[in-house]
């Protein structure tokens, strides 16, 4: 009797045991299941996050032959509809299967955009139109996210729209094109000018300005002669000045760099001198001379982009931190001391480089205060330059005019002359 006492004590010990072993696990089941869960949570988390944060990368192409600010506000409005710009600078050989011959060759147009503060990436040799294989390449290979152009048409030969696939796959968005100012425009301006240099005009140069300027009227700049330069009807505002402005001013310590010039028809030759000038300090202050300026120490027929347009594209530089608009034909003391100047630069290359000699000497305070210095320029090409090259191909650009699509011509003309977003 005893012993069966005992026996049934021992097991309802173990039944006591056994419940509690099971309630153990079930507990410690529970709790790992809440730290699974959580764990997933907050893998979850991490990862939205990362993606939330991965940078929008846009993708944006283009000739940009003869760069001007409109290619550039271009690119600063693609790179505010994402993080980080990638820009395709299309090759020499498509230009010229779909356009005609290029102004300046693929290396110039590289150094113009890679010289662009807004563009984060640059891919050479890009095609002129998107090919399925190559929109596959920007998605996979470059992690585009989406394509961007402007509200401007851009035809194939064949008349197709050289974005349709992008838009088809709903990666396509739209900036508004700068009006105002286009590539085909300053041909026609420098061709207007060089007819109106010459005594005899040439039927040809005559025939060309009309194909390019596509009748848009023209009018005087108020401070040439009656055979002045004429300009566009772009209306400059503070707005689009701040836009393309750092709006960082030089430290108290700051080693400013001071250099001038017209910075007519903005080419490479004036980028790379910049990006050496820059080199020499950490603030470089650019002087733009004014439209009078320039038309007096490079006749009536210069400049070809006015005051406000050649600021513009200076401002758009990378190695630009600041602009003086309308800068003195002489650099004095007032305005060295002004603007706390610790060295003033020019290139060897230039239009007139002999100034050392002239009566008016524009550098002479700099010189006398050993604070000036001349640096060699890396190109040999001037504003001269390229008026050059649109003059000796005058007839493969106006083949390249005429091959401009009716619905193009009809885009053009039927919009005014006034600066977009």
């Amino acid at each position: 009797m005893a012993y069966d006492s005992a026996s049934e004590e021992n097991a309802e010990k173990l039944r006591f045991l056994a419940k509690c072993v099971v309630a153990g696990i079930a507990l410690g089941l529970s709790i790992w299941g809440i730290h699974a869960a959580n764990m997933s949570e907050t893998l979850e988390f991490w990862v939205r996050k990362k993606k939330k944060n991965k940078p929008i990368r846009v993708y944006m192409d283009g000739c940009f032959d003869m760069m001007h600010y409109g290619h550039c506000n271009a690119l600063r409005q693609a790179r505010a509809l994402g993080d980080q710009l990638v820009v395709g600078v299309v090759s020499d050989a498509e230009i010229t299967a779909n356009k005609g011959p290029p102004v300046t060759p693929l290396h110039e147009r590289m150094i113009m955009v890679q010289a662009v503060k807004w563009v984060d990436e640059v891919i050479p040799d890009a095609p002129y139109a998107i090919t399925e294989d190559f929109m596959k390449k920007l998605f996979d290979e470059c992690n585009i996210d989406y394509i961007i152009h402007g509200d401007d048409p851009c035809l194939l030969p064949d008349g197709s729209d050289a974005y349709a696939l992008a838009k088809r796959a709903g990666r396509f968005k739209q900036i508004k094109r700068t009006e105002g100012v286009s590539s085909t425009d300053i041909v026609g301006r420098m061709l207007l000018c060089v007819r109106e240099r010459s005594p005899s005009e040439n039927p040809n140069h005559s025939s060309l300005q009309r194909q390019f300027s596509h009748g848009h009227s023209q009018k005087l700049d108020d401070g040439a002669s009656a055979g002045g330069t004429r300009i566009s009807h772009f209306l400059p505002t503070s707005r689009r000045i701040v836009q393309f402005s750092n709006g960082k001013g030089p430290k108290p310590d700051s080693h400013i760099v001071y250099i001038d010039g017209a910075f007519d028809l903005f080419h490479a030759g004036h980028v790379e001198i910049l990006r050496l000038a820059r080199e020499l300090g950490d603030f470089l202050l650019v002087g733009i001379h004014t439209d009078q300026t320039v038309s007096a120490k490079r006749g009536s027929h210069r400049p070809i982009m006015n005051l406000h347009e050649r600021s513009l594209s200076v401002l758009a530089c990378r190695y630009v931190d600041e602009v003086i608009i309308g800068a003195p034909w002489e650099v004095s003391k007032d305005t060295i001391t002004t603007f706390n100047i610790s060295l003033v630069v020019h290139g060897t290359v230039a239009e007139s480089d002999d100034f050392e000699q002239e009566n008016d000497n524009p550098y002479a305070v700099p010189i006398s205060m050993g604070i000036f210095k001349v640096i060699e320029s890396p190109l040999d090409i001037t504003t001269s330059t390229i008026i050059k090259r649109i003059v000796s191909n005058h007839e493969a650009y106006q083949k390249r005019n005429e091959k401009k699509s009716v619905s193009e011509k009809k885009y053009y003309d039927e919009k005014t002359y006034v600066s977009g977003d």
